[in-house]
Formats: C-alpha cells, structure tokens, sequence
C-alpha cells in the first residue's frame, strides 16, 4: 500500500510577511519560521519589526525587518527587491496587514473609506504583483492573504471593513486562476474573532465579548497563533492541490 507523505516543511523558503509586527501577522512570521521558512517581516512601526525580527533570530532563522507603508508602489517594490537581495528569492507572500474603522455608513467620511480599503484591498494587489511576478519567472510560489468572516456575512457597523475584506475573497479566487499557469497558489483564511490589538477596543467590553463568544461552537474567540497554523498548512506542500480558496477559521460561527 502506497502511504502519501505530508509535510508541512518549510525548510528553505522565503516569506514576506506584511503586518508581522504584532497580532496575527508576528504570529504567522513565527509559525512559518517553526517550520523551517525564512522571514521578511514588513510592517509601518519600526519598534515592532526590531521585535519580532529578534524572535526570528533568536530560532536560527534568517530574518529581516523593512519598514513598509503597503499601499505605496515604490515601498512595495522596495520591500519585494530588498527580500530576494538579502534573503535570494520570494517563495510565499502573506498579505495580512489591515486596519478596522467601524461606524454608520451614512456617517462615514470619504478619507475613512479610502484609507480601509487602500490598507485592506489596494494593498494586496500592490504586494501580490510585485511579489508574483518574483514568483513567476521561476514558475512556483505561494501567496495567502488575511480575509475575514466580515467579508462573507455582514455582522453590522462595519461596512467599509466588510466591503474591503470581501474583495479580499474575489481578488484570491481572480489571482488563483490567473497565476496558476505560473505554478503559483493563492488563498485565503478568514478568522472570526481574534484577540489581537486590532480589536482591542471591543475586548474591552466584556459584555459584547460574552455574546460574540456564545455564538462560537468551540467556546472560544481565537488566538493569533490559531490563523497562523491554517497559514503554514496553506502555504506547505501538504496543500499544493489548494488554490483560490478562502479557508474559513471561526470555531464554528458561521455554521
């Protein structure tokens, strides 16, 4: 009987990790580093990249830190170019940097619009190119971007971060299939309730967070660490038949 192998050994490859400062992003950059990879950590707060950075070394990896503004071409190109000059390629990219503004739509004002979806959309697209077209001429790679369950079922107050993470979702699937001659996957994971510092404001309401959590099978809001083990599954070889999918991870809640 023939047993197939799966290994989720990274050994060897190059990520960039974008918003890896802290949150789900710092606890992507780790996992993927626990499996072997090699880390471009990219964020706008400096002291946090020096952090992280440090961690990543402190496990024997390679790591770098450039601090990135991700809805700018040329600090984009800059990170990408800065990547495959220290680190000699770019084999998996992690689009996971993102900002929440919550609020009435009627109330919104344009520049709160366009920052979101600058950050959350525009963003990607700025990253995935310059990095896929790394990844193109050596007919192989991987891109997962950080979606969200707002952006398949609108929970209310939050409509420019539900709109944004929902073109998240359409930009995996248009990229999957137009890369894939290239060898290249993409993907995504749309958490549910994470406690990170994205949400520190309504974590600080413990009332909100006992009705959100009542709502969740498993009992529980996530930990960062969980959307990170659904990364390195993506972007290992144990899912190189995975493309254009959107992973979701939310203890059950939308079930």
């Amino acid at each position: 009987m023939d047993v197939p192998e799966v290994s989720l050994s990274l050994g060897g490859k190059v990520a960039i990790v974008t918003g890896s400062g802290r949150g789900i992003g710092r606890a992507i950059a780790l996992a993927l580093a626990s499996t072997g990879a090699n880390i471009a950590v990219a964020d706008v707060l400096t002291p946090d990249i020096d952090k992280t950075v440090g961690e990543l070394q402190q496990m024997g990896r390679k790591a770098i830190g450039v601090t990135t503004d991700i809805t700018k071409r040329d600090q984009v190109e800059n990170l990408v170019s800065r990547t495959v000059k220290e680190l000699g390629t770019v084999d998996i990219l992690v689009n996971n940097a993102g900002i929440l503004r919550v609020g009435p739509l009627l109330d919104m004002k344009e520049e709160t619009w366009d920052k979101v979806m600058d950050t959350n959309l525009k963003a990607y697209f700025l990253c995935s190119q310059a990095a896929g077209r790394v990844m193109a001429d050596k007919k192989k790679g991987c891109i997962i971007s950080t979606a969200s369950i707002a952006g398949l079922k609108f929970v209310g107050n939050s409509a420019v971060y539900a709109v944004s993470k929902a073109g998240v979702v359409m930009l995996t699937r248009a990229m999957a299939v137009e890369l894939a001659p290239y060898n290249i996957r993409v993907n995504a994971v749309a958490p549910g309730i994470v406690q990170t510092h994205l949400m520190r404001a309504v974590f600080e309401n413990p009332e909100w967070v006992k009705t959100r959590v009542s709502r969740i099978p498993l009992g529980r809001q996530a930990q960062p660490e969980d959307i990170a083990k659904v990364v390195v599954f993506l972007a290992s070889d144990a899912a190189g038949y995975v493309t254009g999918q959107t992973i979701v991870a939310d203890g059950g809640e939308l079930a």
